[in-house]
């Protein structure tokens, strides 16, 4: 759930961008999210796709129907923008930093055509298990995919 604006201590940069997208080059928006490349790009394409809506981190989310879906939606939005851009490219990757190893306090996916530039950029984007670091889109959908219901 989105914190009042009250309540957060400054400003959200995503934020001003999600509200304001003529301050950013915005790739994609629809009322769900917005597309734009990452300022300090870490490899050959490298976008972030986040929520209009504001959502802290991955540990917001929850095995309910919204947050799966949105997750999907920006996984769906990231892939299609990276294929249209960069469609030479052999490896895409496409995740989300874990806190405390996520530098905006706004969920934002990670949208990569490989390779990282320089390669050393590739640790700031790996996995560290159960301390979190960085986890793969796919993965976290996994996790919060919603437990079908049984109807009796």
């Amino acid at each position: 759930m989105a914190a009042p604006a009250a309540l957060r201590s400054s400003p959200c940069s995503f934020c001003q961008i999600a509200r304001s997208p003529a301050s950013t080059r915005v790739l994609y928006t629809d009322d769900r999210v917005v597309a734009f490349p990452d300022i300090k790009p870490a490899a050959f394409r490298h976008y972030l796709v986040i929520p209009v809506e504001h959502m802290s981190t991955v540990k917001d989310l929850k095995k309910r129907d919204e947050d799966y879906d949105l997750v999907n939606h920006m996984l769906k939005v990231g892939q299609t923008l990276l294929l249209k851009d960069a469609p030479c490219s052999r490896l895409y990757r496409f995740g989300f930093h874990q806190p405390p190893f996520n530098s905006v306090n706004h969920l934002h996916l990670h949208c990569f055509a490989l390779p990282f530039m320089p390669r050393w950029k590739q640790l700031k984007y790996t996995s560290l298990g159960p301390l979190g670091g960085f986890i793969e889109a796919e993965k976290l959908l996994d996790q919060i995919k919603p437990l079908p219901t049984v109807n009796s």
